[in-house]
């Protein structure tokens, strides 16, 4: 496939694809300014071989910390839940919302919207507000 076919392409893409809002650049997005760069490049100074080639490094350079990320965020919850799991079976201490302190035994660990939460009976206890460990 030609360099002119993949431009066509994403131009045909691109005003089919729905995208959702997002605060950050992505992958789509630097492909969508390359694709518009070229577009509407200058004929008579158009874009040096040199500075396409650069352009391309930098979303490859791009895509790989973005996957870089995405396994980083994935190692981190695999770490704490692991972390969490070495609790089962101890006793831990936390405050309750009114300030008191509550304590208990770890029989399990969920992770609730990506955080991790210890059953302490029929408690849910967020890890992160436990204040002491002890062995049962």
């Amino acid at each position: 496939m030609s360099l002119v076919d993949l431009i066509n392409q994403s131009s045909a893409d691109q005003l089919t694809t729905v995208t959702q809002k997002s605060d950050s650049l992505g992958k789509e997005d630097f492909l969508q300014l390359l694709v518009a760069q070229m577009k509407n490049q200058d004929p008579l100074d158009p874009l040096k071989n040199e500075d396409f080639i650069a352009q391309l490094a930098q979303f490859n350079s791009l895509e790989q910390m973005m996957n870089l990320n995405k396994n980083f965020e994935q190692l981190n919850a695999m770490q704490m839940l692991t972390q969490s799991a070495a609790l089962i079976g101890k006793g831990v201490a936390w405050y309750d919302a009114d300030g008191n302190v509550q304590s208990g035994g770890v029989s399990s660990v969920e992770i609730i919207s990506g955080i991790p939460t210890l059953m302490v009976g029929d408690q849910q206890v967020a890890v992160s507000d436990i204040f002491a460990i002890t062995n049962l």
